[in-house]
Formats: structure tokens, sequence, C-alpha cells
């Protein structure tokens, strides 16, 4: 490749005949800025459908989610983000503390064996903010049934019962072997990371030390249970009140979360960010919200870079068509400048690794949107731009491998001819 541009190397794969790959090897692994496979780069063009273990819970509606995984991977999609929790009611995952749902659980089985089968890879969140599947207000008042006083739900956060459903929880779901491929989850490279919580917010305790505290004691406890899968907070990128950056936040919003604090933790292994422009700043102008945009994702692209020190996905971004004026060029221009902004930190050696869209669904499933449903199958534009930057990636992954396998081969031959060189000099010596 030498004396060969990057830029043009890719124009050419980018000419190429298109072939999917399917993602192969081991568990995926951070190296610096970088998340790797099989000791190469791994840039993970990604989506949302948190729906999928809900689906597969019904073996009548199982079609639609290997449906997704088709579609995904035809487009090049390799990761995708879902719900491993459910938390109280007759069809949830766990219906009372410690208690769970068989034919739910199968249904996260079948998730993570036809992911397995499409080469997909699955981030999988353990617990949800909101009260939608329950989330921290079901444990919460699990915990008050027990006879616990707990005055606010963020109390989710910092009561030992509370604390400890949480702990059987993950211990449930890693320690679960799957009925289906018979691997337990701790154990199969089907799963890229486990998620603490979906959007974890205290906004009683604007200190950030209520959240801190927790995902350092649970980040420690998901690891002695599983040390290797990679893992995440789930964090939304909200700066906290002791962090000059709060000023970007939007509105000066501050929900007891700190990017910074929060992703120092030592076993949280990468930094994540959502997006939503629309939702943040819904009086401003579509210009407005893209140039927030811009800025929200280049600041944390650089935190993560120099403060942290860590890889960083962008796990939830969208426009929805409910907006005013929404039209699918608005859509589109928000999904390439999340894109870009991916690419060219990926192309420089900076942090930024993927984005994952809200959110994929199959067809047919007009009751799941929410006005940010992207239906593949469809053939939209917003589809093709995200077909292109799942080549961009995958090729951008395959330079850097050449790249690494040229270096080793140079290093190979520097060696054999630094010994051969020795043997000829023992060998003259010897003749003197």
């Amino acid at each position: 490749m030498k004396g060969v541009s990057l830029l043009a190397v890719l124009c050419l794969l980018l000419l190429s005949p298109q072939h999917h790959v399917e993602a192969a090897g081991g568990f995926i692994r951070t190296r610096g800025l970088n998340f790797v496979l099989d000791g190469n780069p791994f840039f993970a063009n990604g989506f949302n459908a948190y729906w999928l273990m809900t689906l597969a819970s019904d073996p009548s509606q199982r079609g639609k989610v290997s449906s997704a995984f088709r579609e995904a991977s035809s487009h090049g999609l390799l990761v995708a983000r879902t719900w491993a929790f459910s938390d109280g009611g007759g069809n949830a995952l766990q219906y009372s503390p410690g208690h769970y749902n068989g034919q739910t659980f199968t249904g996260l089985d079948f998730v993570v064996s036809e992911a397995r089968r499409y080469g997909i890879r699955l981030i999988l969140s353990l617990a949800n903010n909101y009260d939608t599947f329950g989330g921290k207000k079901q444990y919460v008042q699990w915990a008050r049934n027990q006879g616990q006083y707990i005055a606010s739900d963020d109390e989710f956060f910092t009561n030992p019962v509370v604390g400890g459903f949480y702990k059987n929880h993950v211990k449930t779901v890693l320690t679960r072997v799957n009925s289906i491929t018979g691997v337990a989850y701790k154990d199969d490279p089907t799963i890229f990371a486990w998620e603490l919580m979906n959007e974890p917010r205290c906004q009683s305790d604007w200190s950030g030390n209520s959240v801190q505290r927790w995902i350092a004691e649970m980040a420690a406890y998901v690891k002695s249970i599983d040390s290797n899968h990679l893992l995440e907070a789930g964090l939304e990128g909200f700066y906290g009140a002791s962090s000059p950056q709060k000023q970007f936040n939007p509105r000066l919003l501050q929900v007891g979360t700190d990017f910074i604090a929060n992703n120092r933790i030592p076993n949280i292994d990468f930094a994540t960010i959502h997006v939503y422009p629309d939702q943040w700043l819904s009086a401003s102008n579509d210009q407005s919200q893209l140039a927030f945009l811009s800025n929200w994702i280049d600041v944390h692209i650089r935190d993560a870079r120099d403060a942290l020190r860590k890889p960083l996905l962008v796990t939830e971004f969208g426009k929805s068509s409910k907006d005013p004026g929404f039209s699918v060029g608005q859509r589109d221009a928000l999904f390439k400048t999340v894109y870009s902004k991916i690419y060219w930190s990926a192309r420089s050696g900076g942090s930024a690794a993927g984005g994952f869209f809200w959110q994929l669904l199959s067809e047919g499933m007009g009751s799941y949107g929410d006005g940010y449903e992207i239906v593949l199958s469809e053939g939209s534009s917003t589809a093709r731009i995200i077909a292109l930057q799942s080549r961009q990636l995958r090729y951008l992954g395959k330079w850097y491998a050449r790249q690494r396998n040229v270096a080793k081969l140079n290093k190979a031959k520097a060696m054999r001819e630094e010994e051969r060189q020795r043997r000829a000099s023992k060998a003259a010596d010897a003749g003197n």
C-alpha cells in the first residue's frame, strides 16, 4: 500500500463488487481508542430494536425478528442494541424479584441465537430508567412491598434491597444457558457488551454521587461474574455539575450523571452518548438542531479521546417523522452528520467507533412506530445512507487490518535480515 492514499484505497474498495462478510471470531475487546476483533480494529454500524425479546417470546411473531436481522445484515449492520429486561407483569421477563417467565427468557435465547446466525452482535441492556417495561419504578415498588420505606424512585441507586434485586437479575441473565445454542450468555461472543441501564438519571442528586457509586458497584459486580464481555453504563452524555463542559448540555440540563466521571470508572470499558436534538431543542429550527448535534458529537469525541482514552459509541440518534415540518431530507441530513463525524474520527484514529440509529422495525410492525422507525426493506434514501456507512466502516477496518499485516511482515523481514547479518558476522569472525 506504500504510496497509495487511504482515500484512494477506500474509493477503489467502495466501487468494487460488494459481498457481505459475517462478523466472526472471538470476543470484542478494547485497545486504547479502538474496539478490536482478533487483533484488528472493529467499527460498529448498528441499530436499536428494543422489541426483539418481546416479539421472540411469541413463536408466531419470531419471523419479524429473523426478518429484522436479515435486513440489517444485508445493509452491513453489525451490532444491535436491545433490552434484556422487562420487569413486572405476567408476560414480563422478571415478573417478581428473582422469578422469571420461561417463555420470555426463551424469546431472548432466540434473539441471541438469531443474531449469531446472521453475524450480528448484541449490546444487551439490563434495566430501564423509565417506567416502560417496569424500570427502576418497578424495582422500588418491589422493595416497598417487602417493607422498605422508599420516598423516591431515585433510591433505586442507593437502597441496598433494590440493589440486591438488580444484582440478582444481572447474575440470572449473565449465567443463563441459552436453551437453543447451549452456550451461557457470559461465554457467548455474540454479545458485544452489557449495558448497566438504559439512560440512568437521578435528578434528586445533581452532584452525581449517587449514580457514580451505583455504576462503580454494579460494574464491579458484572465483571466479577463475566470477564469476557465489555461493559458500558448506558449514558446519554450529559456532563455533571462539577464539569466545565456542562455548558454543552442542552438547556444546561443536569440529570445526576457525569459523562467524564462515570466513564472513568475502571470497569466501564467504553463511553456512550445519545442525541435527540428534535426533542432536546424542540423550539429551535432544523439548522440550529443540526448545529447542536454536530457540536455535541465533536465535544464527546474529544473528551473520550483526551479525558477518558476509551472508545465512544453513539448508541441512540434519530429524527422523528412526527416533528413539525418533517421531511426525509431532514432525517437524511441528520444521519449524514452523525455518520460523517463517526467516520472521520475513526479514519483519523479518534475515539468514535460506531453509531446506532433509533429504531429498526420489520414490515408489518406499524403499532411499534414512534416516528423514528426505519424499515430497511422499504428502500428509502435513509436506508441507502445506512448501507453506505456500513461499507465505509467495513473497508476502513479492512484497510487497518492490511496495514497491520504489512507491519507484521516488515517486522518479520527485518528480524530475518538482522539474524542473517548476525550469522554472517559470526562466520566472518570465525574465519579470521
